[in-house]
Parts: structure tokens; C-alpha cells; sequence
């Protein structure tokens, strides 16, 4: 008898072990494809599983297929970028009877309002009998917690801040409402993309020396009640509907600390792990 290997980084290789995704999210409820059930896995996945970007800091592979984020993200007790995160949420709603497709989004923040950005983030749409969501747990500090009806000028609430749809020449704009102001997040269609689009948007963004996710440390979990946000060497709590709190990381054992002990990161035992660390904290700084 003879097996087909798994081709690395290819998104459609394997099979996520939807028990261990449970068992990593915390979550012991009902797995039949309803909105409730979508509902509770989306607040708990960004709890549990934070958002970071060590492998493409560390210069490690980021692999795509669900062996590898299922190894790294189950059981290395680590976190991951877009790609990873809404990979692995697709590959476990499929696995119990969801719907999903994948989307791409352009990223508008930061940016201005006509930006044209590459469609360098990845969304998922949920599909649960006639009516249809938007899943995301992968935007870093102001990620979805919860999914949105796919409807545009109502603003939804979450588990944290109101979100809402609005047109944008014909497509989808998410936006956010942070202290009484909304604030975009990205712009996208519901064209299907397929794994391909990831595989290349994936490996520009963990390769191109100009990327954040290359050039700095990013990490973000949501709590409750509060996000947790560290961009190089800035720590913030934010917390929900009040103040922010934030603090510099001067060294790199209180880096380490922070990583393992609030974003609940296992951080890769890699050679230059401590250099690089340091190189970061010292910018930051000046």
C-alpha cells in the first residue's frame, strides 16, 4: 500500500484534529453548523490562540497545510498570521458541517480611505441555510469576536466593539467604532479565492524585508473585557470602553515573559532568537 505525501505550505494537503483545535480553544459545546455554535468558536479562538508573527521574524517557514498549523498552532502552543488563523478556523467549520469560502480583503488601516492596498488579508464567509457571515480571527488587535451578518449600514456587536459593513464602490468595507469613531479595516468582495492566493500572499509578506511581519514584533489576544497589543517594544491594554494602558519593554527577558506569560506564546528555541529580540527592543527605544 502506498500513501500520497502531504505537500507542504499547500492549504488543501491534510486535516486539521478538530479535537484538538476544541480542546485548544476551551470550548465543549454543541458541533452542529448553527450560528450559535459559529458564534461561541469565534469569541474563544482569539482568547485562546494569539496573534504573532515569530516564524517570519525568526525566518521560519510559514506552512500553509493544515499538518503544519495543525502542529504548530494546536500543539506547539503557538499563534499565527491571517493565513494561519482563518485556515485553521475553515479547515475545523468545514470538518463539522459548515459552509465556508475563502475570502481576500485590501487593507485600509493606517491607510486612506481610496487606498488601492494588495488583497493581502484573508476572511472567511459563512454560509448557515439562506443567510451569511463574515468570520474573521486573524485582523491582530482589532480582530472579530464574534462573526457579522453579511448586511451592510447596521452596526453589530461583538464580545468587544461594535463593527459594521458599509459599501465601498460596490464592495464591503468592515469597519470598527473605537471611542465614538468608526475607523476602516479593510475592503473586500466575495469573490472565492483558492489556495494559490494564500500560498503567494503568504510568502510576500514573510519574505519582503519591508513587511512588519519581518521587520518587527507583532503579537495581539483578546481577554475579557480587553485586547492585548504589543507592537515592537509597546505593550498596551485596551481596555473596553475605557483607558489604554501602555508600557515599554526595555529588555528581552521581560519580552520573553510577556510573550509566554500574557499572549500565551511557546516561543521557538531558534539560533539568533536573542539577537533579534534585543536588535528590536534597542529601535524601539531609540
Amino acid at each position: 500500500m502506498t500513501t500520497t505525501p502531504v505537500r507542504r505550505n499547500d492549504p488543501s494537503a491534510g486535516s486539521i484534529d478538530a479535537e484538538a483545535y476544541f480542546a485548544r480553544i476551551h470550548y465543549s459545546g454543541d458541533r452542529t453548523p448553527a450560528l450559535g455554535t459559529l458564534e461561541q468558536i469565534h469569541s474563544l479562538h482569539p482568547k485562546h490562540i494569539p496573534f504573532e508573527n515569530l516564524n517570519p521574524l525568526l525566518r521560519i517557514p510559514v506552512n500553509l497545510d493544515p499538518v503544519s498549523l495543525g502542529d504548530k498552532m494546536l500543539l506547539q502552543r503557538r499563534g499565527g498570521y491571517c493565513f494561519e488563523h482563518n485556515l485553521l478556523l475553515k479547515s475545523v467549520l468545514e470538518s463539522i458541517g459548515f459552509s465556508v469560502r475563502g475570502l481576500a480583503a485590501r487593507v485600509l488601516w493606517g491607510q486612506p480611505m481610496d487606498a488601492i492596498t494588495a488583497r493581502s488579508h484573508m476572511l472567511l464567509l459563512v454560509e448557515i441555510g439562506p443567510d451569511r457571515y463574515i468570520a474573521d480571527v486573524g485582523f491582530g488587535g482589532t480582530t472579530l469576536t464574534r462573526p457579522l451578518s453579511l448586511v451592510k449600514d447596521v452596526p453589530q456587536e461583538t464580545t468587544h466593539e461594535r463593527f459594521r459593513l458599509v459599501d465601498h464602490h460596490g464592495d464591503y468595507r468592515l469597519e470598527v467604532e473605537l471611542r465614538g469613531e468608526w475607523k476602516a479595516l479593510y475592503r473586500f468582495d466575495l469573490t472565492a479565492q483558492y489556495p494559490i492566493d494564500y500560498q503567494i500572499s503568504s510568502w510576500y509578506l514573510s519574505h519582503n524585508p519591508e513587511s512588519h511581519f519581518v521587520s518587527g514584533i507583532v503579537a495581539a489576544r483578546v481577554d475579557d473585557g480587553v485586547r492585548h497589543a504589543l507592537r515592537n517594544g509597546e505593550y498596551s491594554i485596551h481596555h473596553l470602553h475605557g483607558d489604554t494602558e501602555k508600557t515599554m519593554i526595555t529588555n528581552v527577558d521581560q519580552l520573553v515573559e510577556l510573550l509566554e506569560g500574557v499572549f500565551n506564546i511557546g516561543i521557538p528555541d531558534v539560533p539568533g532568537r536573542h539577537e533579534t529580540f534585543d536588535r528590536i527592543l534597542k529601535a524601539a527605544r531609540s
